[in-house]
């Protein structure tokens, strides 16, 4: 028997680069651009049906990111961050059907859009100060419960580590770590909402090829792009995807 899947082929249409486009941003190059995977997705089909199409490319993307950035993590950063991440995935389980995810997306996206204002107006001074602590565990919960949501945790986690001022690859390889273990959390209480049924898994099967290439795609780009390049595509990103969730949340 022929596994149901879908068969829209305008749905593959932006699925496809919506996929590649998330495989790149897990590699750190363009982090931020995956934000924009469930919102193009859902330009065909609904954004709790994207979300959970993404969540085995998702977990194949945070295996080929771990092992490819395995050596160059920060390890004390990724003990203060990860029990705000697991926390925020609760929040998202228990708010999941209560809230709309375009609300959600619009929030993200305002706070995304004020985040690099701030920072395009007002840069830091090389002797600053990083962030405060509580300001980290703030934004890393919001990114727990936003990547629960629709998969939109890069943004608010980002806001918090960019000013911090990591190499490339130690900020890439840190997030792929952060991430592997914020997107395994969701898989249970996924389930728990009949999210995970045949027909999401089975097209996710036929999305999965792309994700290695989406991913060695940006790991090449990662290690050899300078550290200024390499945060002016960051700041890219978070405009696209603030725009476009802003933009989604109000239409």
């Amino acid at each position: 028997m022929t596994l149901p899947i879908i068969t829209d082929p305008f749905f593959y249409a932006v699925a496809v680069p919506a996929v590649l486009l998330l495989g790149v941003s897990k590699s750190g190059f363009g982090a931020g651009f995956g934000s924009l995977a469930v919102p193009m997705m859902a330009l065909a089909i609904s954004v709790p049906q994207a979300a959970a199409i993404l969540m085995p490319v998702l977990l194949v993307m945070d295996l080929l990111g771990m092992a490819a950035f395995r050596k160059d993590f920060d390890a004390v950063l990724l003990k203060f961050l990860l029990p705000f991440g697991v926390l925020g995935i609760v929040m998202g389980a228990l708010l999941f059907k209560v809230l709309n995810p375009h609300t959600v997306a619009a929030i993200v996206g305002a706070f995304t859009l004020l985040f690099l204002a701030q920072r395009l107006l007002f840069p830091p001074r090389p002797d600053s100060a990083p962030p405060p602590r509580w300001l980290g565990a703030l934004l890393t919960t919001t990114s727990g419960f936003t990547s629960f949501i629709a998969h939109a945790g890069g943004p608010p986690i980002t806001a918090y580590v960019i000013p911090l001022r990591l190499s490339p690859v130690k900020f890439t390889a840190t997030m792929a770590f952060f991430f592997f273990v914020v997107n395994l959390s969701k898989w249970i209480p996924y389930g728990l909402l009949g999210l995970l049924d045949w027909r999401n898994m089975a097209t996710s099967l036929v999305l999965l090829p792309l994700a290695p290439l989406g991913v060695w795609i940006g790991v090449r780009l990662a290690r050899r792009i300078g550290q200024v390049l390499f945060y002016r595509f960051l700041y890219v990103g978070m405009f696209l995807t603030g725009a476009k969730l802003l933009w989604d949340g109000l239409a």
